[in-house]
Order: structure tokens, then C-alpha cells, then sequence
């Protein structure tokens, strides 16, 4: 082999190797050097960054303009400062990022329909109003925000960034509530209701995701496969006590005694508040104030926490 011929066949092998060391920290665009979890678990989820259009600029009815619910359309809803919002599922299931406020507070409301996950960040910490898109990227099947700002990759069930110049940055969480449309509108009259009257043209009549919550497939890979004590999209309820996760299956919730409970996690007593019309629970603390829970499949909650402590009901009585 000549010596150009070898030069040749070097620079082929260097640009190879460089192209593929590229391709390995950079996906949809993003850059990935340094990523708090392992790149090759970063995963497409097909459409592209901003295939799925984030909210920026949402509008609102009243209740009494909201034709478009029944009573029994699930929403993720919140309520600060007396001012009480709901966010149907249906609209979520096409957006998964709303970027709204409530008075001077910025809010980032997200949900992952694969992992059945509505959580809601206070999105105006760290380096002023953080505002999120939808990056086309999951992790262990849960949706990967990125901020425009500084274009950080951010996943939505660690609520921490990934990637990039924010990266180990937190956003502190925000009680919200996964119910029905009829539940939340019977305890807040006065809310308001995210409008079908987006900008984009979607079907907000039909689910985007129609017979996946009952399927026990996934259809991404997960790090941790929860154990079969439940249906893989059973709905759980989670709650985090300085570093103590434990889950609250609705299975076991809705055999429960009692609807309102008190139950100890890593020492701090809650009151744990289910509703079995509703399929909803949350939590509030010894002062009555709102905890931060997130409603999940039981898939997801389990990969993320798999030492998480699991609930089990009480019988009263019983020994």
C-alpha cells in the first residue's frame, strides 16, 4: 500500500470515527456532551423538534363556554393565587407543553401521553421566564423539553435539565390535579378552561392515543420494567419526602376504607385524598396545604423510582 493510499485510508477511518462520535452526542439537533443520563438511551420518538407544537400563547373560556367537555373528559388542572385553570387531555395529548401564567407566575405545563404523566413547573426560576418546546427526544419513554432560552434538554419526570448550558438545574413543581372535567368544575365554578382554539388544525374530539392506556405494550424501551403486581399503565399516584418515592396505586386506592387518609412517608404524615367517581387523588400536608404529586402510569413511575415504596390498603379493624 502506498503511502497516500495509506494517508487516504486514515483521514476515511478518522472521519468515520468523528462522524459517529457526532452523531452519539448530538440527536434532533441537540447537543448531548456530557448528558446527565446515557445518550444511548435518548431515543426519537419520531416526529421531529416542534413536530408536536407547544402552546405559547393559550386561550381560555369559562366554564359555561366549554361545549366541548363532558363530564367525564379528564384534565390536568391547577389552582394559585384563586385563579383555577384546567387543561383537557385531549388538547395535551396533541401539544404536551401549554407555556402559560397565572399573574406574575410563569408556568410550564406538561404531559407525556405515553406515560400518562401531567406535571406542572414553576418555569420562571434560575435565568428569568424559562419558555419549553417539545424536542422529539424520550427518555425511558417520557417526554424531553427543551427551553428555548438555552436550548437544554429537560426531562419531565426527573424536572431537572439533562443537557446543556442548565444542565443539573431543577424547576420547582406545582400542585396539580389529574381529574374529570365534571369534578374539577363542581369544586372551582369559576375556572378557566384551556380553548380548542389553539392556531392548529387537530380533531381535540378524538384521543390522539386511543387504546394505548389500555394496552399492556410500550412502545419504547424503559431501564427499569416495573413488576407485574399491576397493569403496566395502571394509573399510581406519587409522592416524594426528600428522597422517599412511594406510589399509590388506584387498584389499591379504590380498595381502601376510607377515601381520606393519613399515611407516613420517610416521616412526614399526609393526608391522602381519593375520589373513585373521579379516578383522582391527591395529597395535603398536616396545615391542609397541597402537596406535589404526580399522576403516572405505573410503568413510568417505576422506572424512574424503582425503590419506591408502594401502598398497600388499610383495613380498619384488622390486626
Amino acid at each position: 500500500m502506498t503511502v497516500s493510499r495509506i494517508f487516504l485510508y486514515s483521514t476515511l477511518l478518522m472521519v468515520a470515527f468523528w462522524a459517529s462520535f457526532v452523531e452519539a452526542v448530538s440527536k434532533n439537533g441537540f447537543d448531548l456532551d456530557g448528558a446527565l443520563i446515557p445518550v444511548k438511551k435518548i431515543l426519537s420518538g419520531g416526529p421531529p423538534r416542534d413536530g408536536i407544537p407547544a402552546l405559547n400563547n393559550p386561550s381560555f373560556v369559562s366554564a359555561e363556554m366549554a361545549s366541548y367537555l363532558k363530564e367525564g373528559d379528564r384534565v390536568l388542572a391547577i389552582e394559585i393565587d384563586g385563579v383555577a385553570k384546567a387543561y383537557p387531555i385531549r388538547i395535551l395529548d396533541w401539544h404536551e407543553i401549554v407555556n402559560d401564567r397565572i399573574g406574575g407566575q410563569r408556568l410550564a405545563v406538561t404531559y407525556c401521553p405515553l406515560c400518562g404523566t401531567g406535571v406542572v413547573f414553576a418555569s420562571n426560576a434560575g435565568e428569568g421566564a424559562l419558555v419549553f418546546g417539545v424536542s422529539g427526544l424520550l427518555y425511558n419513554s417520557d417526554v424531553l423539553l427543551y427551553d428555548r432560552n438555552t436550548e437544554s434538554l429537560w426531562s419531565q419526570l426527573m424536572g431537572q435539565a439533562i443537557s446543556g448550558r442548565l444542565k443539573g438545574v431543577k424547576l420547582p413543581q406545582v400542585p396539580a390535579f389529574h381529574t374529570t372535567w365534571g369534578e374539577w368544575r363542581t369544586r372551582f365554578p369559576q375556572t378557566e378552561v384551556l380553548s380548542i382554539d389553539t392556531g392548529y388544525k387537530r380533531d381535540y374530539r378524538k384521543k390522539a392515543y386511543a387504546g394505548y392506556s389500555e394496552s399492556r405494550r410500550l412502545y419504547f424501551s424503559v431501564t427499569d420494567k416495573a413488576p407485574k403486581t399491576y397493569h403496566p399503565k395502571e394509573q399510581v399516584m406519587g409522592v416524594e419526602v426528600d428522597g422517599v418515592f412511594k406510589a399509590y396505586p388506584f387498584k389499591e386506592l379504590s380498595l381502601n376504607e376510607t377515601p381520606t387518609f393519613v399515611d407516613t412517608v420517610n416521616g412526614k404524615q399526609l393526608t391522602v385524598h381519593w375520589n373513585e367517581a373521579a379516578r383522582s387523588s391527591h395529597v395535603t400536608d398536616s396545615q391542609g396545604q397541597d402537596v406535589v404529586s404526580t399522576t403516572a402510569f405505573w410503568f413510568a413511575w417505576f422506572t424512574f423510582h424503582p425503590m419506591t415504596e408502594v401502598f398497600k390498603p388499610i383495613h380498619l379493624g384488622s390486626e
